[in-house]
């Protein structure tokens, strides 16, 4: 009938471009995913993002078999790593003359006197001995368990404060060796422990060749009390039980300086190493600790309406429709 006209032989390149041209482009990207395949991956990344940010809004409680070898084999590296560092005793008592000199330069030198003073009551400082051999592994243990327990959904994200500040404190001990002031050379001060013959520290008497005697900076036993006390001064439900968490850490700074294990620096190495584990906790779950909800989300129940499968409900649509 004629030659096709340019009108024709345009709508024959269209037709050709619509049937041809997807498969030309799909050849043109080589290795993509069909588009059933890319929503399904694109539906995985989601929900596995979207499982992350509710574990860091709501972190759940770990399971109990997992947290005790946890918790277990960390004190286990934690006492393998601190005992390991080299003694490098002529540094570690050159750091302690800087810590003795700064203090006294700031006017806050009161160690020895301290020390002195409650050397002179023998019941006080016997019970100071053991208060610093035992509560500081007593009391964190207790406060674990009732985190555990009565505080699920804060729990995880208190012993990651915990578990950073602690490593923090084995880089101290390995770069900062710190000679205690009772093993200072010409300190004056009074170890209580070989005094009184009592066990109030692993790195004096029969324990002391089997712990590193200069791991003084930071101070653990402030980090870890301080740490106790706020959570108790937090979560506790009675005021009495509140006011006891402040004072805990308070009575431990006592202890420390009393039986000359610890400078008062060596108190503010363990707060600072504590305010880093706070804030990194803070940053791992978007909220400060105290603040995450008491009871994972999973674990709340949830008003949800019930539902069932779709073919179910047909006969009833049916039914309602007739």
């Amino acid at each position: 009938m004629g030659e096709p006209t340019e009108i024709q032989r345009g709508d024959v390149r269209r037709a050709d471009a619509a049937s041809g041209g997807g498969s030309e482009a799909a050849k043109a990207v080589p290795g993509r995913l069909p588009d059933g395949a890319t929503r399904a991956a694109q539906s995985r990344t989601a929900a596995l993002r979207s499982r992350v940010s509710a574990q860091r809004r709501s972190p759940a409680r770990p399971r109990i078999w997992f947290e005790l070898a946890l918790i277990g084999i960390s004190y286990w590296v934690y006492s393998i790593v601190r005992n390991a560092v080299p003694e490098q005793e002529a540094i570690a008592q050159k750091h302690a003359g800087w810590i003795w000199d700064l203090e006294n330069h700031l006017g806050i030198a009161v160690e020895r006197s301290v020390n002195h003073a409650v050397d002179s009551v023998g019941w006080l400082i016997t019970g100071m001995n053991y208060y610093y051999a035992t509560l500081h592994f007593v009391i964190t243990i207790g406060v674990l368990v009732w985190l555990y327990r009565s505080h699920p959904g804060r729990y995880v994200a208190a012993r990651t404060v915990l578990f950073v500040t602690t490593g923090i404190a084995l880089v101290g001990f390995y770069f900062f060796p710190l000679a205690p002031p009772r093993l200072m050379t010409d300190g004056g001060f009074i170890d209580t422990v070989k005094v009184h013959g009592t066990w109030g520290s692993m790195a004096s008497g029969p324990a002391a060749h089997v712990s590193n005697q200069y791991a003084a900076m930071p101070s653990m036993h402030i980090g870890w009390s301080m740490w106790c006390g706020l959570a108790i001064f937090f979560l506790a439900r009675r005021t009495w039980v509140r006011v006891l968490g402040l004072m805990y850490p308070a009575a431990t700074l006592l202890v420390i300086v009393s039986t000359a294990n610890h400078f008062w620096m060596d108190a503010v190495g363990g707060e600072l190493c504590l305010m880093v584990g706070f804030l990194t906790a803070r940053w791992m779950y978007h909220e400060w600790v105290y603040r995450l909800p008491k009871v994972p989300a999973r674990e709340t129940p949830a008003d949800r309406p019930i539902t069932v499968p779709e073919q179910w409900s047909e006969p009833a649509v049916s039914s309602a429709r007739r």
